[in-house]
């Protein structure tokens, strides 16, 4: 079972031909809402590899909450620890480029009701697996990091949207899973030493003894042990929408890690999957199923 403790979101999604400078209007030429959330995101990733999946999160008693829970609930995912709240569902306003690059707004909304004696409570137990991101309240994600640990549960700590003040707990977590510019700030914070990026992986590695793993795009991505660095490279794509890849590969790891697989392994198979969600337009629409994700291994 991967318990994922995290943010639900209703996407408002324009496009444009390009990204706005500041100050600047353009036009737009299509809008459409989907389920999102960097949680939810993660959770049917996770749901649609294969894995058994339960959502830890919080909803308006407003329209946009069943449309933010559809899919899902569709998939199968466990929705009994998701609560509603007098606060709104949260939204992301995104602005999708003629490029497949987007700027998103995120409006938090019942997300910062997400608390910590709700991940003390979600049931976390010796074997489990545990998926955590920044959309919360970073006292909730500390609490159930801890909660993990004192279970016997594997963590994993994606570690997006930046918060300086989470640099302190990621040592909590099994895996910290970053994209290049994340970890580069967090290096900072922490004081890592090295004359490169691959130099300051490796020192969090030896420091903490946890496993890092940091996402470079159309680079693949790279991951530090205590044995030492790992590199797999994501397959060559046209990116339509890059919006939600990021959750996409985070669902995927954790349900290849839960499935049993060695890491190398796991994190092949979830940069394939990230790459496929580029395909097509929105986060959760866009989220392969474990089928595809195998068909094009097999390619590869």
């Amino acid at each position: 079972m991967i318990t994922i403790i995290g943010s639900i979101n209703l996407d408002l999604i324009a496009r444009v031909e390009r990204l706005p400078a500041p100050g600047e209007t353009v036009p737009g030429h299509g809008f459409s809402t989907a389920p999102g959330g960097k949680g939810a995101n993660q959770a049917l990733a996770a749901r649609r590899a294969g894995a058994a999946v339960r959502m830890v999160g919080a909803v308006g008693k407003d329209a946009f909450a069943a449309e933010a829970l559809s899919l899902l609930a569709d998939a199968g995912v466990d929705l009994a620890y998701v609560k509603e709240t007098a606060a709104p569902t949260g939204t992301a306003m995104i602005l999708v480029g003629g490029d497949g690059e987007n700027m998103i707004a995120v409006v938090p909304g019942a997300n910062g009701e997400v608390s910590p004696q709700d991940a003390e409570a979600a049931g976390l137990r010796e074997g489990g697996f545990v998926l955590l991101q920044h959309e919360i309240p970073l006292s909730t994600v500390e609490a159930a990091l801890n909660a993990a640990r004192s279970a016997g549960a594997v963590s994993l700590l994606n570690t997006a949207p930046f918060h300086a003040e989470a640099a302190g707990f990621l040592v909590l977590a099994d895996y910290v899973i970053a994209n290049e510019t994340e970890f580069d700030l967090y290096a900072t914070e922490l004081a890592l030493e090295g004359a490169n990026r691959e130099d300051k992986m490796r020192a969090f590695a030896h420091r903490t003894g946890r496993r890092l793993v940091v996402t470079l795009g159309a680079k693949g991505v790279l991951a530090a042990t205590k044995q030492g660095l790992l590199h797999v490279p994501a397959p060559s794509i046209t990116p339509v929408d890059t919006v939600g890849a990021g959750d996409t590969f985070c669902g995927y790891l954790a349900a290849g890690l839960a499935e049993g697989l060695e890491l190398e392994a796991a994190l092949r198979q979830a940069a394939v999957a990230g790459a496929l969600a580029c395909l097509k337009p929105g986060a959760q629409p866009a989220i392969p199923l474990r089928v595809e994700v195998d068909e094009l291994m097999v390619r590869l």
